[in-house]
């Protein structure tokens, strides 16, 4: 069963055996299925853009869901794929593309700017600038491509947050989705084996849920 996280700073905890709302978050995976590249999102520099724009250049696509205020756990999983990520001789740009994408519609370009000036100086790679594009867009965009991901996610109204399961996915170059790696770390030999199998079109399994 997947472990589950609240993300409210006071009382976070994760859930083995989540009831109510909690039963609705899941990680549905659709390998070998491939996600809406005409979804519309806004990059941090404010521009408009398709994911289209990403995808097609010959390299994997690291694709991580969450929002940028997330009190917790999306910061987990963020700071794990960036403890990753420098563990690598590889650099976002050259021989793969990440995104992040808001899930929260409320959020704007400065604050995923902001956040994306954060991770380049906390990974010591401004080269990975080009590489790195953190997304904000309307709910309907972001929902689509969480629903074709399998991204399933709830927003409690009283404390404006989202609860969700910490998971991060590896895309090919046209789309496709290879793999899911889950949890909050990230080794650098595991996101490497995950690339390596993305940039050759393959279709993985999932090793731990």
């Amino acid at each position: 069963m997947l472990a589950v996280l609240w993300c409210f700073p006071a009382d976070a905890q994760v859930v083995s055996e989540p009831t109510g709302d909690l039963a609705k978050i899941d990680i549905v995976e659709h390998l070998g299925d491939t996600v809406p590249l005409d979804l519309r999102f806004t990059d941090e520099s404010g521009r408009p853009v398709t994911l289209r724009e990403y995808f097609g250049q010959g390299k994997p696509v690291l694709v991580m869901l969450g929002y940028y205020d997330c009190p917790m756990l999306c910061n987990m999983v963020f700071n794990g794929v960036a403890d990753g990520i420098k563990g690598l001789q590889w650099t976002p740009g050259t021989q793969f593309t990440m995104l992040t994408i808001s899930i929260n519609p409320k959020e704007t370009s400065p604050l995923a700017f902001a956040k994306k000036q954060n991770y380049l100086k906390y990974m010591g790679r401004p080269e990975a600038a080009n590489g790195w594009s953190f997304l904000v867009g309307e709910e309907s965009q972001s929902k689509a491509l969480a629903d074709a991901i399998g991204f399933r996610y709830v927003y409690d109204s009283s404390s404006g947050e989202y609860g969700h399961a910490a998971c991060v996915y590896v895309l090919t170059e046209d789309g496709t989705i290879s793999r899911y790696l889950y949890g909050i770390e990230f080794p650098s030999r595991d996101l490497k084996f995950a690339l390596l199998e993305g940039s050759q079109g393959k279709i993985g399994s999932t090793i731990d849920r």
